[in-house]
């Protein structure tokens, strides 16, 4: 039990970020496939077409879902390119997907007209485009607050890990190098009114008066 608890612990955001992709996911998948059977077998389009328009209904659905719910703590890179990112990387979903059904047809032979083949390859295309597309947006979409900051300097993961950290110059207030040390002399200030003599030692720089006799 500890174990499990500890492994929970340490991917706890993880899971729950998944637990939520994988919901709305789901929801993204119905649309996929009610839109790609509507438009493929009702309306007779073709096989690109129908998953491409399929794709793009549940694409809004997804984005909506995952940046105001599963990913909404995390950083985002403004909308316009949130979501020109989230598009693109869709794209890459859609043609994994694409490529499963195409492989299915076109190499292992299943006839184009096949409900029951094309959707089997159809659910393994989602299933690896969901994976891709999962990994994708925590990376490059929606990435843990801070992470670009992570940037070499005082205090940052990498100085931390070498470490070596820059360090200030200690700065000793001019009061303190004013006072005199226990020789008399003037330790790391101006020398007043004098100059170093042989040995290191302020002498008057004043007229010399004669001695008294």
């Amino acid at each position: 039990m500890n174990l499990v608890n500890t492994l929970y612990q340490r991917f706890r955001l993880l899971i729950h970020e998944g637990a939520k992709f994988l919901i709305i996911g789901g929801i993204g998948f119905v649309v996929t496939e009610v839109g790609f059977n509507l438009f493929r077998f009702s309306f007779g389009l073709g096989l690109f077409t129908s998953n491409a328009l399929a794709t793009l209904a549940a694409t809004i659905v997804t984005f909506i879902g995952n940046r105001y719910w599963t990913f909404r703590h995390r950083e985002g890179k403004g909308t316009t390119r949130e979501s020109v990112m989230f598009v693109m990387l869709n794209g890459a979903g859609l043609l994994i997907q694409y490529g499963c059904v195409w492989f299915a047809q076109n190499v292992l032979g299943f006839p184009h007209n096949d409900k029951f083949s094309t959707n089997v390859a159809l659910l393994i295309g989602i299933a690896l485009g969901t994976l891709f597309r999962f990994w994708s947006y925590r990376k490059w979409v929606w990435r843990q607050p801070g992470a670009e900051a992570a940037v070499a300097g005082p205090g940052s993961p990498a100085t931390a890990a070498s470490g070596h950290e820059a360090r200030e110059p200690a700065l000793v207030p001019y009061e303190a190098m004013s006072q005199p040390g226990a020789n008399g002399r003037v330790d790391g200030g101006p020398q007043r009114n004098g100059h170093a003599g042989p040995a290191g030692q302020a002498r008057p720089d004043g007229p010399r008066h004669a001695r008294s006799r």
